[in-house]
């Protein structure tokens, strides 16, 4: 039987696809093996988001070949787009796939076979066609990703994403309530929508939105809870909000990405909205949500980030008091507008401010915690581990809060009520179990 060893870098769609390309490999009678291992196929799904997820890629794809010279070495995915050219000259990469072929896999290694055809790679600005790729199974999963949107319209000036994506393309509610069936048959619970710009299901579409799906997902048996992916706050109208509410079995938390606290900043990236907006996003979920699990995304180092601006985004952050947030440095990406404007910030500048927020999102991360210590919680639990010579049974909320309960009986893949009783030292909330809710 010949092998497989898949790798994949980047976001969660990228997660997604690389998941359903190992099932078309598995399809064709491959085994999978860890990517350490010596393969017959390696497959990278590149990312291209940054200069430096472009050398990882590079990386990743010579040490593949680097592992077994003999093997068939595959590179997928966004940095195929953005660098095509010069990785056809690449000895270590044999066969080029880029976005929307990735479906046709099965297919381009039947005609590697017969014809050595390396490149399948076409221009993706004016891709109207949305890649019907799908998941069947998730194997001892509880909790599965159903990219339902691809392609982005925003043109952030520091995001290469819509010359790599192309534009938004939606998938059809039919495909999208196919796979969450299969998903629930094969005992999946919850399901998380995903897409390059969610927000923009459905704007070339005729009639249905984000709302639409998340309607047809909460009808399946079998399907206990929604999760969204990344939001733009101007998606969170008033009605909009209102009609998430109306849904129980959506979860309540957001991921809204922010990116800065200062209006300036904003400008110069390109955002579509200002930071009133977004706090009034924040507080219409907190309104119609009962403490909902507010996260974003925050940008520092953008050129042109003064000391004053940068102190306008921490105290925008104190007042939000997010559950989480993901904080990183801008990183320089050729072929954005951002690479080319002037008053670049110092890297070391960049890391000071990142560890000011590092520290910020920690403190109200642990305090967002502490507030669920003495209530009862739902969780999905997961998975069993063992800590100071006890079993404990691990889940998640729907807050997406991690819990536990001390229990020598599996719970995998059941919803259960605990009662919170205490903060772990890893910030993680354990508790005792009180009832075995559905299933």
């Amino acid at each position: 039987m010949k092998k497989a060893a898949l790798h994949n870098l980047g976001c969660k769609v990228n997660s997604y696809e690389t998941e359903a390309m190992q099932e078309m490999l598995e399809k064709l009678g491959y085994e999978i093996v860890p990517f350490e291992k010596k393969a017959d196929v390696y497959l990278i799904n590149t990312c291209s988001v940054t200069n430096m997820a472009d050398r990882k890629s590079r990386q990743m794809l010579h040490r593949a070949k680097k592992q077994n010279p003999d093997a068939l070495v595959i590179a997928a995915g966004c940095y195929v787009q953005s660098a095509g050219e010069s990785l056809l000259q690449d000895l270590a990469v044999d066969i080029l796939i880029g976005n929307n072929e990735k479906a046709r896999l099965p297919e381009i290694l039947k005609e590697w076979d017969k014809s050595r055809a390396a490149s399948y790679i076409h221009d993706m600005t004016h891709e109207k066609q949305y890649e019907d790729i799908s998941l069947g199974k998730i194997p001892g999963h509880t909790r599965a990703c159903v990219k339902i949107q691809d392609g982005c319209d925003q043109f952030c000036t520091y995001c290469i994403i819509p010359y790599t994506r192309g534009r938004v393309r939606s998938r059809q509610i039919a495909d999208i309530l196919a796979e969450a069936e299969t998903l629930a048959e094969n005992g999946c619970q919850e399901i998380v929508l995903t897409g390059i710009h969610l927000d923009s299901y459905g704007t070339d579409l005729s009639g249905e939105n984000l709302l639409t799906v998340i309607g047809t997902i909460a009808g399946l048996d079998g399907i206990q809870r929604i999760r969204l992916g990344s939001l733009e706050p101007r998606i969170m109208t008033e009605a909009f909000v209102h009609e998430l509410a109306s849904e129980k079995k959506l979860c309540p938390h957001f991921h809204l990405s922010l990116q800065s606290g200062c209006d300036a900043t904003l400008r110069r990236m390109n955002r579509k909205y200002d930071t009133q907006e977004f706090r009034a996003c924040c507080e219409r979920l907190r309104a119609c949500f009962d403490h909902p699990a507010l996260t974003t995304d925050v940008m520092v180092g953008f050129p042109g980030e003064t000391e004053e601006e940068f102190a306008q985004t921490r105290k925008f952050l104190e007042e939000l008091q997010f559950y989480e947030m993901h904080v990183f440095k801008y990183s320089r990406r050729k072929g954005t507008r951002a690479d080319r404007m002037e008053g670049q910030v110092a890297e070391q500048v960049k890391t000071r401010r990142s560890d000011v927020l590092l520290k910020m999102t920690e403190a109200q991360s642990r305090a967002y915690r502490r507030r669920l210590v003495g209530g009862t919680v739902e969780v999905l639990m997961e998975e069993a581990c063992e800590k100071d010579g006890r079993l404990y049974q691990v889940g998640h909320t729907k807050e997406y809060v991690k819990t536990a309960v001390a229990s020598n009986i599996s719970l995998a893949n059941r919803l259960v009520n605990v009662k919170v009783e205490k903060l772990l030292e890893n910030d993680m909330l354990c508790g005792v179990l009180t009832d075995v809710d559905r299933k």
